[in-house]
């Protein structure tokens, strides 16, 4: 019995038809090859479309492709068309694969993007009077309609000028007061796409002064102060207070202390005999108030009613008799070689000193030349003779006493090698 010849396989159509991009003008396919070829191959494809609820197709390609995309351009906004891709096989036979869908040629709507500047991210914070400009850029590729509003009602248009152009809005008030602050809330909408942002602007200015500025307990040198906060704290808060003090001798004011937290004080180091007066200055960020709380009162600093008198000190007697407090060492040195002697003494009168050898004065004698200074003394033998070697000694003497220290020097001669 012969075996059964097997079926041909028909050639395949192309696979996984889709839609890659759509413009206002041109659309782009994209396909995969057919799942079957048979032996004689593939030669190419064709592309062709018509407008929906016709037959009239159009060959978008006139020369058959390899490629598996296509992009068909010169095509007409709005229209709605129907694709379809032949694979067209080396027998000459093809095989067709159409979109489900008709495709509506119109440019996506890009959904519109507002970029909020980094500083307008946090709460924007201006002085009054100023002028207050932002432009915030709006992406999309469709113009957008910007609408504004301010704690959520139309912003006021006798304050506010708004300019909106196809990249950006611009909200302008050329003076701020303290009203223009709230919740700004800009949204931007193309079609059916919708973005939004919340700027929240603080408007500032200068607090006013505390209030009810008092005086507490005086005592001694020192004098306590208490105030309340400021009614109106220029709409940021109050990051200190400024305490200053005058003498009602001069009038002048003296700043005592700057950024107090507290809503008390103590004023220390006043002058006896003196009437101050206090005032209290309020700070927030834009700067200092205008004017200041003022005392009421003033401050009397009493003097002690008993005399002050100075402790008395005993007056220390420096004086004292000579001492040695480096003597004078033994030493060994070279006929001919000159040689110092020293020691270092203290006393208070200053002391003499005097040099003697085996008990001799040598203070006139030119072979000896005597330094002293700072109590550090010096005896200088000039070119010494073996005749100079002897026990020398030197005495400090002031007119609480005297002290006196030896040495021995010897002279040895100078050997010469055989």
């Amino acid at each position: 019995m012969d075996p059964e010849n097997p079926k041909p396989v028909p050639d395949g159509e192309p696979t996984d038809l889709t839609v890659e991009d759509v413009t206002s003008t041109s659309l782009t396919l994209n396909w995969n090859t057919p799942k079957h070829i048979g032996t004689s191959g593939l030669a190419g494809y064709l592309v062709e479309y018509c407008k929906d609820n016709t037959e009239t197709w159009i060959p978008a390609n006139k020369v058959m492709t390899t490629k598996t995309i296509l992009v068909i351009k010169n095509l007409t906004e709005g229209d709605r068309l129907r694709v379809r891709v032949k694979a067209v096989h080396g027998s000459g036979g093809t095989a067709t694969a159409t979109l489900p869908d008709p495709v509506l040629i119109k440019q996506p709507i890009v959904p519109p993007k507002i970029r909020l500047p980094r500083k307008l991210r946090e709460t924007f914070i201006r002085k009054v009077g100023q002028k207050l400009n932002l432009s915030i850029p709006i992406h999309g590729n469709m113009k957008s309609s910007i609408i504004w509003t301010k704690d959520d009602q139309p912003v006021p248009a006798d304050r506010v000028n708004i300019c909106n152009t196809s990249t950006d809005t611009i909200l302008f008030i050329r003076s701020l007061e303290r009203k223009d602050s709230g919740k700004y809330k800009l949204l931007a909408q193309a079609d059916t796409a919708v973005d939004e942002v919340v700027i929240n602007i603080q408007v500032v200015e200068k607090p006013a002064p505390p209030q009810t500025l008092k005086l507490g307990n005086v005592w001694g040198f020192n004098v306590s102060l208490e105030w309340q906060p400021p009614k109106d704290n220029g709409n940021t808060e109050i990051s200190g207070y400024t305490v200053q003090k005058s003498d009602k001798k001069t009038g002048e004011w003296f700043t005592v202390v700057e950024k107090v937290r507290a809503t008390s004080y103590i004023v220390a180091n006043l002058v006896m005999g003196n009437h101050y007066n206090f005032r209290v200055f309020s700070e927030n960020l834009v700067g200092r108030s205008e004017t200041a709380a003022l005392c009421k009162d003033t401050v009397y600093i009493p003097k002690p009613s008993k005399p002050y008198k100075p402790p008395v000190y005993e007056e220390k007697d420096f004086n004292e008799p000579p001492k040695f407090t480096q003597p004078p060492v033994d030493k060994t040195t070279t006929v001919g070689f000159t040689t110092k002697l020293f020691c270092s003494v203290r006393g208070n009168p200053r002391p003499k000193i005097i040099w003697l050898k085996n008990q001799v004065l040598l203070n006139e004698n030119p072979k000896f030349r005597i330094l002293t200074n700072e109590g550090i003394s010096s005896l200088e033998i000039r070119k010494p003779s073996s005749f100079d070697g002897g026990v020398y000694t030197c005495k400090a003497v002031n007119m609480l006493g005297e002290a006196a220290a030896n040495c021995k020097l010897d002279v040895k001669a100078v050997t010469v090698a055989q």
